[in-house]
This record gives C-alpha cells, structure tokens and sequence, in this order.
C-alpha cells in the first residue's frame, strides 16, 4: 500500500503542475526578470502547490499517526498561505517572517516539538530550559529560509530538497521512526514529479509557496528523533542541510562583511559564484546535487562513527567547506584567511616575503 501511495504522490504532482502552472498566470503569480535573476522570461510561480496537494493526497491515503501529525500539518497550512501570498502580492519579508513564526508556534507548543536539553560527549549535560522553545523556533525558521535561498535555478531547491528528504527517510529508517520515514518519502515522491517541469530548462517555479514548505517541513523532520539526545547525533540533521545552511551562513558573513543588511539580497549566493566561475546553468545544479549527496553520505557516517570519529568527520567537513568557500569567492574575492594561512607555511613563498 505505502509503495502505491509513493507512486501515486509523484504522479498526482505530474498531473497537478500543469494545472498550477495555468493558475498562477490566471492570478498574476508570476516572476519577472531583473538583474538578480537568473531566468530572462516572465515565469509562473506557484509550484509548490502542486507539491503541496500531492504531499495532502499521499498523507490522506496512508494516514501517519502521530502526536505530531495535526501540528505539522496545520503549521504547513499557514506555510503554504504565506507562500501562495507572497507569489501573488510579493508582501515584506516582515510579515512572510511573521508567518514562518506563527508555523513555527504552532508546531513548537501544539506538537511539543523542542530541544529541552543535549547529553555532552564527555559526561554531563546542557538543559535549555525556557530557552528550548526559541532555539527550536529559529532552527525551524533558519532552515524554513535556507531552503528558500537556494531557490535560484531550475531545479536547485527541488532537487537539494530531495536529496535531504531521502537522507532523512534513511536515518528515520535505521532509526525505526516509521512516521518520519513516511513522511519524507511522500514529500521526494511529491517533490520529484515537480522537479520534470521544474529542472532546467524550467516550465515553472516552485515559488515561496515551495520553497517555505519545504523548508519548513525538512526543518520539522530532521528535528523529530534528534529531540534531547546527544551533541554529536544533534548535528546530524545539520550535515544533511549543510548546502543550504552553510550558504546562509556565508550569506550573513558576506553582508556583515560588507556591512549591508542581512535581509539585502545579492548575486553571491553559492550557485551565483560556481555560474561566475563558468559552470553552466545545468552543470551547476548538478554540482550542487552531488555536494547535496556528499553531505547526505558524511551524515550517514558521522551517526555510525565514535565520538572521536565524529569529531574528526566534523573538522574535516568545516576545512572542506572553508576551501571551497574561499576558493569560489562566496565571502568574497578577498576572503581567503586558510589559504593565506597555507600558502604563508610553503617555504618558497616565505623566502618571497624576505
């Protein structure tokens, strides 16, 4: 029945997209080029609904029981509005900020879902105390507007979202979280019959109204089964967003940097960077896929490994990470303090200096 319900959720989305893709231009929830976008045609926008009702029919077929269940849906409910809004009348991103919160809410005190406290690798522990509930909020928020940065290519958030999706199912599996596995298999189902008319050339955009809900519910689906548990299993769900989250990151280092608001938008964001470095459109989503799996794959070893093998996984993934940053400038082209750093250690360039 589940592998019925998989199938019917990737067809349901085929079939729907289409239809959305009438919709949007019918209401006006269209795109249009600019010198931030990547695209040089007016766009619909608004996929994500068709993600969205095949995510509901693959949810109703099955019905996945949980304490969690009624919360996560209704706080994807007001996700999904949010985003059906913002495509249509483009609102401030104080009041879509306000609706990433009000799911979080939702989920946070209707779902009991937060990180009350962390067992520390070496004995004793960190209790959040009241403290839980904001950390939770912004996790799931963070990772709600991570996923919707990375939205610029064709098939760029589809497809990262998909790789994190089934990483996801794959730890619920080993885990024997059923609800979760359920959960995110429908959802890459769903998100995989999208990404035919989403990756390049694209036929559509997922819009907000895709790139929030999936944002917001791989942000909830990492967290469940990570709930008051160790420091090291915590970051796990971290490494499998490391694409999108560390573009972030670096995001809000580049603007603090250059002492820009954070809410500015630029054209630095990773894929931004790879396109100046003359990959092609294609090739760098299919870049950005194969880091996506990377960090899916180091996930998976890093829960398998000791503490010390742990660490070593994390260190060696964070000077991966600043190479690769520094290298394609998504600080910026002077940003280079490691490779400074090594390049001051060859003996030849010291004898340069003098």
């Amino acid at each position: 029945m589940f592998y019925i319900t998989l199938v019917t959720c990737f067809f349901a989305a085929i079939l729907l997209t289409p239809l959305v893709k009438k919709l949007a231009f019918k209401i006006g929830a269209t795109d249009k080029p600019n010198k931030r976008k990547v695209h040089q045609r007016i766009m619909p926008r608004l996929g994500g609904l068709a993600i969205y009702i095949s995510f509901l029919i693959g949810i109703f077929m099955i019905k996945p029981l949980s304490e969690y269940h009624m919360p996560i849906v209704l706080g994807s409910l007001i996700i999904i509005l949010t985003g059906i809004i913002d495509d249509v009348k483009e609102i401030s991103p104080k009041v879509k900020l306000a609706g990433q919160i009000a799911a979080a809410f939702i989920v946070v005190f209707m779902g009991e879902i937060n990180i009350e406290f962390i067992n520390l690798p070496f004995g004793g522990r960190i209790d959040f105390g009241i403290m839980s509930i904001p950390i939770t909020m912004i996790w799931i928020v963070g990772v709600t507007n991570a996923i919707n940065l990375i939205d610029g290519l064709d098939g760029l958030a589809a497809g990262v979202s998909t790789i994190a999706l089934f990483t996801i199912a794959g730890m619920a599996l080993m885990m024997g979280n059923m609800y979760v596995l359920a959960m995110a298999l429908i959802l890459a189902a769903s998100t995989l019959g999208f990404l035919l008319y989403n990756f390049h050339p694209a036929k559509i955009f997922m819009g907000d109204t895709g790139a929030l809900f999936l944002g917001f519910m791989i942000s909830v689906l990492a967290l469940l089964g990570y709930k008051n548990v160790t420091f090291i299993s915590l970051l796990v769900p971290v490494i499998i967003l490391g694409v999108p989250l560390s573009d972030t990151f670096f995001a809000i280092i580049r603007r603090l940097v250059n002492k820009k608001p954070l809410s500015a938008p630029d054209k630095s964001h990773l894929h931004h960077c790879l396109l100046k470095a003359g990959f092609s459109h294609k090739q760098t989503v299919l870049l950005i896929y194969a880091m996506s799996a990377m960090f899916g794959l180091a996930a998976f070893i890093f829960s398998q490994a000791t503490v010390s093998g742990s660490l070593i996984v994390i260190v060696a993934l964070l000077i991966l990470i600043e190479i690769f940053v520094e290298k394609i400038g998504l600080v910026g082209e002077n940003y280079r303090p490691l490779l400074n750093f090594v390049k001051g250690l060859n003996p030849a360039n010291a004898k340069d200096r003098y």
